[in-house]
């Protein structure tokens, strides 16, 4: 009995050891146990632009990147000018950040594609010009280390002709006033010219290089007897978008009952008959994905640019004012209209 009741003792001690064993062990390993990996996204880019990085931001933690806590952004100040844009950039890559997401600039997306040249850190892009701007070899593979979300420009302006022949056949000639040393003008053009030219269309062009030209222009004509144009479609860039420019135009056009052709929402909350453009959330959300891939591994350049979908908003009430109806098919199409 004693010697089985020794035995029986010996075994409990054994087993007590092999389980604190066990649970150091354990501790141990719990202690050397790698991190979860915390990426670090240098965001390029801002100002009116600044709510694509939302939308971007918005995506990302759909997927399971939470700021603070697997992701951190690094969003500077917005830059004044293209070096101010390119010093950026080649801080991120000092920084060696694991990603530089660009936010609605080509110039922008163009810095960080230069600066990250011969690294290994990838670059995403948002609403940039992939057409004649050699910033990807192609929409299906973009090539190098950069992938993205472009710009769809030359559909958007050849569209924006077509919805206003569509609410207002009778139009013949169409104003359009720009800034000729924007980047995005001579591929606006280019999309542009020809659409006018098979649809019957003569673009009245006031290229300039500073508003007060555009104010000039429209001061003159308001003072004709024939203004000699139909209706005004806003190009892309400062002088159809900026607030002076824009009033110019929104007033021009209703002083003269002519449809004014607009392109985002506010444009047409504002006055513009109608606009079609893209919704910029929704632009920087469509880039999340891209991210999500490149941090699981897949090459930036193997992954396919994006064409984000257009959105038709209506100002039916403008519509009303200016003698115009509104195809049933346009209503249908809008993913919001004003009445």
């Amino acid at each position: 009995m004693l010697l089985f009741n020794n035995c029986h003792y010996k075994i409990k001690n054994m087993l007590t050891v092999l389980i604190l064993a066990a649970l150091f062990t354990l501790l141990l390993s719990g202690c050397g146990a790698e991190q979860p990996k915390v990426y670090r996204v240098g965001i390029l880019g801002g100002g009116s632009m600044a709510v694509i990085s939302d939308g971007f931001k918005a995506g990302m933690a759909e997927l399971g990147y939470i700021e603070g806590q697997n992701i951190v952004y690094d969003a500077p100040a917005t830059a004044a000018d293209l070096s101010d844009v390119q010093g950026i950039a080649q801080k991120f890559v000092e920084d060696k950040v694991d990603l530089i997401f660009t936010s609605g600039s080509t110039p922008s997306a163009l810095a960080a594609k230069a600066a990250t040249e011969g690294t290994d850190i990838p670059v995403v892009f948002s609403y940039a010009a992939t057409e004649e701007s050699n910033l990807v070899e192609s929409v299906r593979e973009p090539g190098g280390n950069i992938t993205g979300v472009r710009y769809p420009g030359p559909e958007q302006i050849s569209r924006r002709l077509e919805i206003l022949l569509e609410l207002a056949p009778q139009v013949k000639r169409v104003w359009i006033g720009y800034d000729k040393n924007n980047p995005n003008t001579d591929l606006t053009l280019k999309a542009l010219r020809p659409a006018a030219s098979a649809l019957g269309v003569t673009l009245v062009e006031v290229p300039a290089a500073t508003i007060e030209e555009i104010e000039a222009d429209l001061a003159a004509r308001a003072q004709a007897a024939d203004p000699g144009l139909d209706a005004i479609i806003l190009m892309p860039d400062g002088f159809s978008h900026g607030p002076d420019g824009f009033a110019l135009m929104t007033k021009f056009a209703a002083e003269h009952k002519i449809p004014l052709c607009g392109s985002f929402l506010y444009t047409v909350e504002q006055g513009a008959v109608f606009g079609n453009a893209n919704d910029l959330i929704k632009v920087g959300e469509l880039a999340a994905p891209l991210a999500d891939k490149i941090f699981k591994g897949t090459p930036a350049g193997t992954i396919p640019v994006i064409t984000p979908e257009q959105d038709l908003y209506i100002n039916y009430k403008v519509a009303q004012e200016l003698g115009l109806t509104v195809p049933e098919g346009l209503l249908k199409q809008a993913a919001q209209i004003i009445r």
